[in-house]
């Protein structure tokens, strides 16, 4: 019998987990997983998986929307007509998500109706993300227009825009009031979520491609050419920074933070664990394959998945191997964990759901 967990323990509606998109989940990743169910999709998926109320939200690159529940069963699904490589972000029963076409959407996460839609004059590649003030929602995504835009959560009306100096591929994390992301412009932008007015532009790289997880006024984030960094983002200057001079490969992914260390995971195959006040390397582990998702932690281990289809959890404390499973087909998007329960999808378009042994 397969077990699924409750839908009040079901919760993962954030694709990093939070709005520092800081990778950490408060529910125990299962410590030995098998496959309960898969679904095929029409195309590739590179969209990550997010979990609300028992209903997972994933796009593929077929153009649309899918909509599961923990069995693995088709409650919904949204054509867009471009292909979805963004995860979403759920929100008050509402689903947030672009497409490679510029178009952003808000849709009913029970019945999978549009609510609103918005074009950007480019793609949209990332998630987006959420602020509150008062009793007001806003929801903030970036685009390949170079604009951040700040929208009324249920009306879709542009509150600010704020224009970076090339392409935003990376999600935005917040903290306070302040919008915080990389650019490809190799800055790190810090904007007053209130006015939409830059707080900070500080210069770490040629090209950021991945998110930055937030901790103590810290933004941790890693660059195109192969360097992590740490960053004061509200000083404006440099903590540390950290690379393999005999790599120099990109990190595509978001890191994951937990304790005092942070997690980062490179396209060199490797994923690395820092201490996070100094940038000291404690561990190493190599994948046997790129990686370009984002590691997760619960704490205790850390679920890293990569470019040749494997998914290996790793102790956070050496970097030794708990357990891995062997997909066979790419993975790009991090997976989303629920009570004893892991959901990824792979580029063959096929989205499991992994149970607890």
């Amino acid at each position: 019998m397969i077990f699924i967990p409750l839908a009040i323990h079901a919760d993962w509606s954030e694709y990093r987990g939070g709005q520092n998109l800081h990778g950490k989940s408060s529910i125990n990743i299962p410590s030995n997983a098998r496959i309960a169910w898969t679904y095929q999709t029409n195309a590739e998926i590179k969209s990550a998986p997010v979990i609300k109320g028992g209903r997972i939200i994933i796009g593929s690159n077929d153009g649309s929307v899918y909509c599961l529940d923990l069995f693995g069963e088709l409650l919904w699904k949204l054509e867009t007509e471009f292909a979805i490589e963004a995860p979403a972000l759920i929100k008050n029963n509402t689903v947030y998500i672009g497409n490679l076409g510029g178009f952003f959407y808000a849709i009913d996460l029970l019945t999978g109706e549009k609510k609103w839609k918005y074009e950007a004059n480019n793609k949209i590649m990332a998630a987006a993300n959420y602020w509150k003030k008062d009793r007001s929602l806003y929801i903030l995504i970036g685009s390949y227009d170079y604009y951040l835009y700040c929208f009324e959560a249920n009306t879709g009306k542009v509150v600010w825009k704020y224009e970076a100096m090339d392409y935003i591929n990376s999600a935005v994390s917040i903290s306070g009031n302040n919008a915080v992301f990389g650019g490809c412009d190799g800055h790190l932008h810090v904007v007053d979520i209130n006015t939409g007015e830059s707080f900070q532009q500080i210069e770490v790289a040629s090209y950021i491609a991945g998110s930055a997880a937030l901790e103590n006024n810290s933004a941790f984030i890693g660059d195109y050419d192969g360097k992590f960094w740490s960053v004061d983002y509200i000083n404006g200057k440099i903590n540390w920074s950290f690379e393999r001079e005999s790599r120099e490969l990109p990190y595509i992914g978001s890191p994951a933070i937990s304790g005092n260390v942070v997690i980062a995971a490179n396209r060199d195959r490797f994923v690395y664990c820092l201490d996070k006040t100094n940038g000291s390397l404690l561990w190493q582990r190599n994948t046997g394959s790129r990686v370009d998702a984002s590691p997760i932690t619960d704490g205790k281990n850390v679920l890293v998945a990569n470019m040749r289809g494997d998914l290996l959890l790793l102790d956070i404390n050496d970097g030794s191997i708990v357990w891995n499973y062997e997909l066979g087909s790419g993975i790009t998007g991090n997976p989303a964990v629920t009570s004893n329960m892991i959901v990824v999808g792979t580029l063959d378009g096929i989205i499991y759901g992994f149970v607890e042994e």
